[in-house]
């Protein structure tokens, strides 16, 4: 994990949205999923962000929007001064390269009909420049080296390797075009648990050597804290709280983040006998419909009419730690 800097940020991210038309009509109006309805963060350069809630809540969509893999509904995505959201093609194709992503399925994202080499060469080859099969053979191996993947591993095919293989195949893939910016989604999920151990710090040694910045979605709470210097928790297309890692466990104010945080497993017997388990009440609302107000008060045991009928903002409580809940301060005793 890096130290957050103080330096300008690296990416800004303000009040995006990611709508989705139906094709139908409401009293006159589209009907839209409301994938990602006004997120607001900043990543700072060699940080990692953390963006994490349950299957649903849009943390891959927002992901996908701030690369451009789909152009926004509304907002602006700042990278290295300047907004990304709407550019046209032709001036976003050179920008590309410093932006990358990490997909969830390794053995989905990867071309089966092509060897790992072919797969690192496509990509070394994207900026068009010249090179010799000296070279290109040099920067092939020395990205497999990075991954920590034998040379020999350039001839194989992704049926030919393991999940963990195919993993650090996609992940080289990615420095291939020496990004500044990585979008991890869910890199780790699909694997067994002791690869993902060595894949997570797989991430942070590359971060320390290359001085790369991550924004790394997952679901899995444990996982995200081990790697990431900031957390935001998203619920229904909304950031409901945004903190530092090490104030995850230890000073959760949100309903939400402290629910999530009640089904991780422990390891301590006695922490384990002790603690409550939080059953939210209901399913999460269709991005059909999304409630008025704040997304989780109909789950909420907190929830007031301000809460059903006004959405609370995102607030700094002090350190950064920002919560989106009008009684936050029940939730800090």
């Amino acid at each position: 994990m890096s130290e957050q800097t103080t330096r300008s940020p690296l990416l800004q991210v303000e009040n995006l949205k990611m709508y989705f038309p139906t094709g139908r009509k409401e009293d006159g109006k589209p009907i839209c999923v409301k994938a990602v309805d006004g997120i607001s963060f900043q990543v700072c350069p060699g940080e990692t962000f953390g963006l994490v809630g349950e299957s649903g809540c849009g943390k891959t969509t927002a992901g996908k929007a701030i690369l451009r893999v789909l152009t926004p509904t509304e907002g602006r995505v700042i990278y290295d001064g300047q907004d990304i959201a709407k550019l046209p093609l032709t001036k976003l194709k050179p920008i590309r390269r410093q932006l990358q992503m990490i997909f969830q399925d390794p053995y989905g994202s990867l071309d089966p009909r092509q060897s790992a080499y072919s797969i690192l060469k496509e990509a070394i080859q994207c900026d068009r420049k010249q090179r010799t099969k000296a070279e290109l053979d040099a920067r092939v191996n020395e990205l497999l080296k990075l991954v920590e993947l034998d040379d020999y591993m350039s001839d194989r095919y992704p049926h030919e390797m393991s999940g963990g293989q195919r993993q650090r195949l996609g992940i080289a893939r990615a420095l291939a075009c020496n990004p500044k910016l990585i979008v991890c989604d869910e890199p780790v999920s699909a694997l067994d648990v002791s690869i993902q151990a060595q894949i997570i710090n797989l991430f942070a040694a590359l971060q320390k050597k290359l001085g790369l910045t991550y924004i790394f979605v997952a679901h899995d709470l444990a996982v995200v804290r081990h790697i990431a210097d900031r957390i935001a928790v998203m619920y229904l297309g909304h950031i409901v709280e945004l903190m530092d890692a090490e104030d995850l466990f230890r000073n959760s104010l949100h309903p939400y983040t402290v629910a999530l945080l009640s089904a991780v497993p422990t390891t301590d017997y006695y922490a384990e006998k002790k603690r409550t388990r939080i059953v939210l009440k209901g399913e999460v609302p269709s991005p059909l419909r999304a409630p008025k107000g704040c997304p989780f008060h109909p789950r909420c045991e907190y929830a007031t009419e301000e809460c059903r009928s006004v959405m609370p903002p995102l607030q700094d409580v002090g350190g950064g730690h920002c919560v989106a809940c009008y009684h936050q301060k029940k939730m800090n005793g």
